[in-house]
């Protein structure tokens, strides 16, 4: 049986777009070194306009943000002066270090009309001592990720190794992240090796011992199971985990194994040194509230932004 099921949670990214948030969850904070979890859309109904998609520019520390979409395409911009579209298949690995900030903008009507919006964006956190590192941003085109197939099974290995696959994408911590598809019937057995391992489905069902799973649910289970799913359906599903880096504080965007770094990143938001992106510098996502404490355990905190 699973440790523990997680239902994702409905929260708003912008005016125009909402997600299911599987990570990070009450009971179950984090999954190997994954801290966070979205899934957007599919979004098929676009707002009156398109901007009111856009995730403004918002800062981060202490981690990586990892994009992946299904469907449409997004222009992430940064405070390096990174400017990338990315496209289905592919992946923005974005890290943070000690302090990073970026956006996400919507800027193709046409693209989105013809492909439904649908991403994917997790946070990995970082390792203690890569947590003050410099920052930085790479993007993975589809055909740089190992792909593997067999009788009813199709996946693509976003970052770390899994089922004899090993990634180009550069990370700090032992981890596995994949994008599945399972026709109907096909069975799968987890990727052995690893201390926690996630399997989040963003479409179908799936069925372990006599119960049966759904859209927005993530199963979460241990080094010692050494679970079956069978597809009732065909699914599309996201497998991540990896090896635990122990207690991370999480306060709004930022990350840290210490609460008083959260409070410095705080301020440093605020008072302006951790800078825009050059070429999308007009407008910016203020600090909430900051009488919000750093979130530990069951401690309250704003809503992270992607």
């Amino acid at each position: 049986m699973p440790e523990i099921v997680i239902s994702a949670r409905e929260a708003s990214l912008s005016t125009g777009l909402s997600v299911r948030r599987i990570l990070p969850f009450r009971q179950r904070r984090m999954v190997g070194p994954f801290i966070f979890m979205d899934h957007a859309g599919p979004v098929d109904l676009l707002p009156k306009q398109i901007s009111d998609l856009d995730v403004l520019p918002h800062p981060h520390i202490g981690l990586s943000t990892v994009t992946y979409l299904l469907g449409g395409q997004v222009t992430h911009r940064d405070g390096l002066g990174v400017e990338q579209i990315i496209k289905p298949g592919e992946v923005n690995w974005m890290t943070a270090g000690r302090g990073i900030s970026h956006s996400e903008r919507f800027e193709d009507p046409n693209f989105l009309t013809q492909n439904a919006l649908e991403m994917l964006q997790t946070w990995v956190a970082l390792p203690e001592e890569f947590e003050e590192c410099a920052p930085s941003f790479d993007n993975y085109k589809a055909e740089q990720l190992p792909v593997y197939t067999d009788k009813g099974i199709w996946m693509r290995l976003i970052a770390g190794d899994a089922y004899g696959l090993i990634g180009n994408v550069s990370t700090h911590s032992p981890l596995f992240y994949l994008h599945v598809k399972l026709d109907k019937d096909a069975k799968l057995e987890l990727p052995r090796g690893h201390a926690e391992r996630g399997v989040y489905i963003a479409e179908g069902t799936l069925e372990h011992g006599a119960q049966r799973y759904g859209r927005g649910q993530m199963l979460v289970f241990g080094r010692t199971e050494d679970p079956t799913l069978t597809a009732r359906e065909d699914s599309t599903i996201m497998l991540l985990g990896g090896e635990p880096l122990g207690e991370r504080f999480i306060w709004w965007n930022f990350v840290s194994s210490r609460k008083d770094r959260i409070e410095q990143a705080k301020a440093d938001w605020e008072q302006g040194r951790i800078v825009l992106p050059p070429n999308d510098n007009d407008e910016f996502v203020p600090l909430p509230d900051t009488k919000s404490r750093p979130a530990s355990g069951g401690t309250p905190a704003p809503e992270p932004l992607s």
